[in-house]
């Protein structure tokens, strides 16, 4: 009636159990962090060296010429570019950049790790 390989006991796909394997895949194209981000324009505002500018490396598309500082990502060429620019992507992360950093205190104030400032216990 039916073959040994139709039906529910054959396993789609090549799910791989070992963690190595897993563990670089969605590590390898996360996009940077917004704080990352910032550190590098403010970092470029000090300096006066552009933060888009690169020395030419075979390695990157379109080698290195073609960088979208607010997104960290590098492009083939200048249309790429250019669309990116368009894209919904690009405008939500700009956006995004504009809000102030979020600072280590403001994480411990909305963990409820509030420092009290007591009144002394004995006045002088």
């Amino acid at each position: 009636m039916g073959t040994a390989l139709s039906g529910r006991g054959r396993r789609k796909g090549g799910r791989n159990k070992i963690k190595k394997y897993k563990r670089a895949t969605w590590l390898g194209r996360r996009a940077k962090d917004t704080d990352q981000i910032q550190d590098e324009i403010e970092k470029s505002e000090v300096t006066g060296v552009p933060a888009d500018k690169f020395e030419y490396d075979d390695e990157l598309p379109g080698g290195g010429q073609f960088f979208c500082v607010e997104t960290g990502k590098h492009f083939a060429d200048a249309k790429a570019l250019a669309d990116h620019k368009k894209s919904r992507y690009y405008k939500r992360r700009c956006k995004g950049l504009k809000e102030e950093k979020y600072t280590q205190a403001e994480a411990e104030k909305a963990a409820g790790m509030s420092k009290e400032i007591l009144p002394p216990a004995h006045a002088k």
